[in-house]
């Protein structure tokens, strides 16, 4: 398993174990099938978490039947009510978010976990009638986004090698992605600053 392929297993294991209410804003986890555009079957393995928490996904339209309708920009729940976010390559989409991750701050309880995922080189993303897609995300910004949380860690996904092969044609290959990985490690360059993007955890 990769760094960051491992990340997100424990942060997900860690968060989802906590119990409580779980606001995955986007349906990142792509896990409920009737509630999102996409649906991911290598996450079934945290379907068995979902029973341990009041999971409910949040998104800005009804068209894929979301448990609420909201905007992150002003998330309708009380100040330090909800004891999990998930924001799942949501960040990249909206117009503000500096206010995004300020309202994920308030909404959650003292203590309370988040995990977010943004892109830096990635290719664009956006999808006619649900999302345009603005912004790419540096570490250097993150620790800035983040600086209010108690605690922050981030984990940057793919070296620079095999970020180069995934936003070219050769990227649909898994194999060459794969070598492009091996490089990586062999080069040294899993800690390049030149990354697909970066996962986040931070609590409260």
């Amino acid at each position: 398993m990769r760094p960051w392929e491992l990340f997100f297993r424990e942060k997900m294991i860690k968060l989802f174990s906590a119990g409580g209410k779980v606001i995955d804003i986007g349906g990142g986890l792509r896990l409920v099938k009737d509630k999102n555009n996409r649906y991911d079957p290598k996450r079934e393995w945290l379907r068995p978490y979902l029973s341990k928490v009041d999971y409910k996904i949040l998104d800005v339209v009804d068209t894929y039947h979301p448990d609420i309708v909201g905007d992150v920009h002003n998330l309708l729940f009380d100040d330090n009510s909800i004891d999990s976010i998930i924001c799942i390559a949501v960040l990249q989409h909206v117009e503000e978010p500096h206010k995004a991750i300020k309202e994920i701050y308030r909404v959650l309880k003292p203590g309370g976990m988040a995990f977010i995922y943004v892109p830096f080189l990635f290719y664009y993303h956006a999808e006619k009638g649900y999302y345009k897609d603005y912004w790419r995300f540096t570490k250097d910004s993150l620790e800035y986004l983040t600086k209010p949380f108690a605690h922050s860690e981030i984990q940057s996904i793919r070296g620079a090698v095999e970020t180069w092969i995934k936003i070219s044609p050769l990227g649909r290959y898994k194999f060459i992605n794969w070598l492009g990985y091996m490089l990586d490690i062999i080069l040294e360059k899993l800690k390049s600053n030149q990354v697909s993007g970066y996962n986040i955890f931070l609590i409260k």
